[in-house]
């Protein structure tokens, strides 16, 4: 939430005049978090011309969603743009629907920044929203009262899963989360230890679970580390990228990662990153491991690579995303790589069986990667899927033979805009006078330009169109992006983001939310 307040100094001709003030508020879409200690609701911006010494005596602001946040502080920043808590203005107060801050800084000529930040309560209603905005300001050039030009804004309550040296991790990346038949919410990701690099440096896949739909989450899990192997250090042992599916009839649990062995300095999808073949040291290799307790225990990493890689190919992975099981309970896993001619691709990774046997597709085409699928009305499969660089639009093809064949679909690289990211695509299902009825979801950061405007889409014709103002947004602000959807309940969805205020970002979104704008 941005807050804007003008003060014009001007001079009648002939005349000196006293300060002409115009207040005005402004707020930034971007979600407030628990376990962060710093939220900002809103900025406020003095200018106070060239008028020398005139003093802010106290703001005052008005207050929607008290009981979700633990204490409010307004910061001084001068003529910095970017949020400081150097610099505090007044006390930390306790939350109230009114709150008058009050202290006694000194303006500078010019613009002058101040931010109001928050802490919210650990026990915050996910469901709940958060709403300040400036009603009055006291200076020593007199009072004014703001004006607000984005009164539709709020902030919505999330949770910062994973921050920046959570757990002594430099850096947390890439999600996929999932559900389990239990209504179990697994979430796994990258555990970059050193640095925020790629393949190939110190990564272990780590995992978060939650039982009671997001609101609280137990202690990190790693499930996969691939330690010191062949007598190298940790920092040539990564494994990333990872995907995970759920078997709805059985209820097992497949995670799935690539790990490259030596290759210091290279990345998996550059030249030099991965051979043909299978050969550890060589080739990038695909790995996986399996829980039957609902994600509380794992095996022990296994090697799929010779089962499943084409020794043609120079890089076989799986998409870092949620796999899918069809009406007849097959399960579709997405999955990527380089062919023999360098050409990035998507394609798929089938269990009629359960998970006992595999079968790998054919690629769907040429020029993408991270992929994602859901199956349409029809009982075909759609892919969605990332196009490299320079297309800023979304590669979606479909298949009617479980990947055999695939048909470009009427969207295909025109429709969905990207700015050359992982997406996710979900089908939700939900219930309407009675009746059962679904729509699919798309969450990218909405933009051609950076990894910025994070927001999920619905489309309610099988993702022929997709509805402008249906688009939710989550957070503006930039992030790394690679969302990851999942259904909460019967009401909701939650989505694993990597967002302007956290590594990684966790929100529950009520579905009527998104089919109801």
């Amino acid at each position: 939430m941005k807050t804007i307040l003008l003060f014009t100094l001007a001079l009648a001709p002939g005349l000196a005049r006293a300060a002409e003030p115009e207040a005005v508020t402004r707020q930034l879409a971007r979600p407030v978090l628990i376990r962060n200690e710093h939220n900002t609701l809103l900025r406020l911006t003095v200018n106070a011309g060239e008028k020398p010494f005139v003093q802010i005596q106290s703001i005052t602001i008005s207050l929607k969603g008290a009981s979700d946040l633990e204490s409010l502080q307004f910061y001084f920043t001068g003529d910095g743009t970017g949020f400081s808590s150097e610099k505090p203005f007044g006390e930390r107060v306790q939350p109230e629907e009114m709150i008058a801050f009050r202290g006694h800084t000194r303006l500078n000529a010019g613009a002058n920044y101040f931010w109001l930040s928050c802490r919210v309560r650990a026990d915050a209603d996910l469901s709940h929203k958060v709403d300040a905005s400036v009603t009055a300001v006291e200076t020593t050039a007199g009072r004014f009262v703001p004006r607000d030009k984005t009164p539709q804004v709020r902030k919505r309550i999330g949770i910062a899963l994973r921050r920046h040296w959570d757990d002594g991790v430099h850096t947390y990346r890439i999600p996929a989360l999932a559900t389990t038949p239990k209504g179990t919410l697994l979430c796994v990701y990258d555990m970059r230890r050193r640095i925020g690099r790629d393949l190939q440096e110190d990564i272990d896949i780590g995992l978060l679970r939650s039982a009671d739909g997001g609101r609280t989450w137990g202690a990190q899990t790693v499930i996969m580390d691939m330690g010191t192997y062949g007598g190298m250090p940790q920092e040539v042992n990564g494994v990333s990228d990872p995907g995970i599916i759920v078997d709805p009839a059985t209820g097992e649990v497949f995670c799935f990662a690539v790990w490259m062995n030596g290759r210091a300095g290279t990345h998996q999808w550059n030249k030099g990153g991965s051979e043909p073949g299978f050969e550890i040291g060589k080739s990038a290799q695909f790995m996986m491991v399996r829980s039957t307790d609902d994600g509380q225990t794992w095996t022990k990493p296994k090697n799929m690579t010779r089962a499943w890689k084409d020794p043609e190919w120079i890089l076989y992975a799986p998409s870092p995303q949620q796999g899918i099981a069809l009406k007849d309970g097959t399960l579709v896993m997405p999955t990527q790589g380089r062919d023999a001619r360098d050409q990035h691709f998507s394609n798929l990774l089938i269990s009629r069986d359960h998970g006992k046997t595999w079968a790998v597709s054919p690629a769907v085409s040429f020029g993408n990667t991270e992929c994602q699928a859901v199956q349409l009305a029809d009982g075909s499969i759609m892919l969605n899927c990332r196009t490299g660089s320079p297309t800023k639009f979304r590669t979606v093809a479909v298949t009617r033979d479980l990947g055999q064949t695939w048909t470009p679909h009427p969207t295909n690289r025109e429709a969905l805009i990207e700015p050359n990211c992982n997406g996710s695509l979900y089908r939700s299902d939900y219930t309407e006078d009675g009746q059962t009825k679904s729509v699919l979801l798309f969450a990218n950061p909405h933009s051609q330009e950076g990894r910025s405007h994070h927001s999920i889409q619905v489309s309610f014709d099988e993702g022929k169109t997709w509805p402008e103002k249906h688009r939710l947004l989550l957070d503006e602000g930039c992030g790394a992006g690679y969302p990851s959807l999942s259904r909460v309940d019967e009401r909701h969805v939650g989505i694993v983001y990597e967002g302007s205020g956290s590594h990684l970002v966790f929100e529950k979104i009520p579905i009527d939310e998104l089919l109801k704008r």
